[in-house]
């Protein structure tokens, strides 16, 4: 799980697994295969980052 931040500040913790898409257009939007979208604070480049160090956490073990 990697954690992110919503527009209230409220922090999420989201599956990276179940990502489809991310996009900025201003905001960062993640669209989920479950065809639910999430807006969050962070970059796309930081959405990103956090999915590679939650797998090299995952598969370094």
């Amino acid at each position: 799980m990697i954690k992110l931040t919503k527009l209230n500040d409220k922090e999420i913790y989201l599956n990276p697994d179940l990502i489809d898409n991310i996009e900025s257009h201003p905001n960062t939007t993640i669209l989920l295969t479950t065809g639910v979208k999430i807006i969050v604070k962070e970059t796309p480049d930081e959405v990103v980052n956090r999915i590679v160090e939650f797998k090299k956490r995952i598969f370094n073990k």
